[in-house]
């Protein structure tokens, strides 16, 4: 019964998760100009060194996104400031009903506010009567600083990498 528990595990494909880092190992950076996690995948896969990579979105003080390709695959950690994977697995950003990951609901807007972070802009649109939906966009994706988008209607989702959105009404 353990070897057709272990063959269903085995058998269903490696998939990279948001939010998590795999520290160490680091044997190259690469800069992301498109600022999407799927690059940094690519990049693994294309070099034969690679076992593991991280991808970190831009911060305030970095000029962009960085990729770091390892020579091991280092145990995960949760964090918000990355996408991590090892060689072999694509993006997997997390879907449901209140947030969208790598998401941005172009058009709508009516109204820009100052957010730290996702939840904090998810919380500003639900406390506003007029708020339908919302993108949050990370630092470096609009400017330095982390931008908060609130919409009076709702607009089809479109990837968009350093984008979540969310519908609240």
């Amino acid at each position: 019964m353990l070897v057709v528990a272990l063959s269903v595990v085995s058998s269903q494909p490696a998939r990279a998760q948001a939010n998590f880092d795999r520290p160490g190992s680091d044997y190259l950076r690469i800069p992301v100009p498109s600022g999407d996690p799927a690059d940094c995948a690519l990049e693994c896969e294309r070099d034969r060194r690679c076992r593991a990579w991280s991808f970190n979105y831009p911060t305030v003080s970095a000029d962009g996104a960085i990729c770091w390709l390892k020579n091991t695959v280092a145990p995960r950690i949760k964090s918000d400031c990355c996408v991590s994977g090892v060689r072999g697995a694509g993006v997997l950003e997390p879907r449901n009903s209140a947030i969208e990951g790598e998401t941005d609901r172009v058009g709508g807007d009516y109204r820009s506010v100052d957010a730290a972070h996702d939840e904090a802009c998810k919380a500003a649109c639900e406390a506003d009567n007029k708020c339908r939906a919302w993108t949050f966009a990370r630092p470096g994706y609009v400017g330095k600083s982390p931008r908060c988008f609130l919409k009076d209607h709702v607009k089809p989702p479109r990837r968009k990498p350093g984008f979540i959105s969310g519908v609240v009404r």
